[in-house]
């Protein structure tokens, strides 16, 4: 069973940064495209940062020169660390990954979310 797991959510005040990540376990050949979404309250859920497997990434342009994607791949990991952050990036995020579960098959798995709330 696989699974996706984030941490590092929490409380700060405008201007601080937080440092999320999500960690893949399980069975598995290995990880294609790591994700971030976000959704707030009354919102749909939105892609901030995305990373593939050789390190390219792309990101929400409202969070450009603020926030960093990463990942490690011998630890299964994609972190995201948020500079400068803004109350409007109050949301729960969400990790989302495209995992090979066979050598040519593919699935897209979800966290559970990890609430990050910015107080002005």
């Amino acid at each position: 069973q696989v699974q996706l797991v984030e941490s590092g959510g929490g409380l700060v005040q405008a201007g601080g940064s937080l440092r999320l990540s999500c960690t893949a376990s399980g069975n598995f050949f290995g990880i294609n495209t790591m994700n971030w979404y976000r959704q707030a309250p009354g919102k749909q859920r939105e892609l901030v940062a995305a990373i593939t497997s050789d390190g390219t990434t792309n990101y929400k342009d409202s969070v450009k020169g603020r926030f960093t994607i990463s990942r490690d791949n011998a630890k299964n990991t994609a972190y995201l660390q948020m500079n400068s952050l803004k109350p409007e990036d109050t949301a729960v995020y969400y990790c989302n990954a495209e995992i090979r579960t066979l050598l040519t098959i593919s699935y897209v798995f979800w966290g559970q979310g990890t609430q990050v709330t910015v107080s002005s």
